[in-house]
């Protein structure tokens, strides 16, 4: 049965509002890219790809890369770029949080902020550029790993 059916209206809805909100016209691959995060957040553009063609089996992993794009573009998603990792990918968006990574297997989790707005940290010297974001990552071993 198509898991986008199954999926309770409300949610279905939020998401296809969410779209028109941003400009963007509704269609099942941003509806499944949305639905996946939600889900799996912190995944990868293959990794999406992977679950949503087996709803949408014609979706290539180049439209999967332009849905994210899209997605990002308008404010509905946070890509994430840690180091020696394919881009990442959320729904969490305009909160100010951080990520703590671990060095063994990737596992990647959110983090409040514990200033709490943005941007939590103040360069020396910004070089006249005007801050509005700090992205902070902490590195270690996730529980499983150590």
């Amino acid at each position: 049965m198509d898991d986008l059916a199954v999926r309770t209206e409300p949610a279905a809805d939020a998401d296809a509002a969410a779209l028109r909100s941003a400009g963007l016209k509704v269609t099942r691959g941003r509806l499944a890219a949305l639905r996946l995060l939600q889900r799996m957040p912190h995944s990868d553009a293959e990794t999406i790809h992977r679950h949503a063609v087996t709803d949408e089996p014609t979706l290539s992993v180049q439209s999967m890369h332009n849905v994210l794009t899209d997605l990002t573009r308008a404010g509905l998603l946070r890509r994430i770029e840690p180091e020696r990792s394919a881009a990442l990918y959320e729904r969490r968006v305009g909160d100010n949080h951080h990520h703590v990574v671990c060095r063994a297997c990737g596992k990647v989790a959110d983090v409040d902020c514990v200033v709490g707005h943005a941007p939590c940290l103040a360069p020396s010297d910004a070089g006249g550029f005007a801050i509005d974001t700090a992205e902070v990552v902490f590195w270690g071993l996730c529980a499983d790993c150590r």
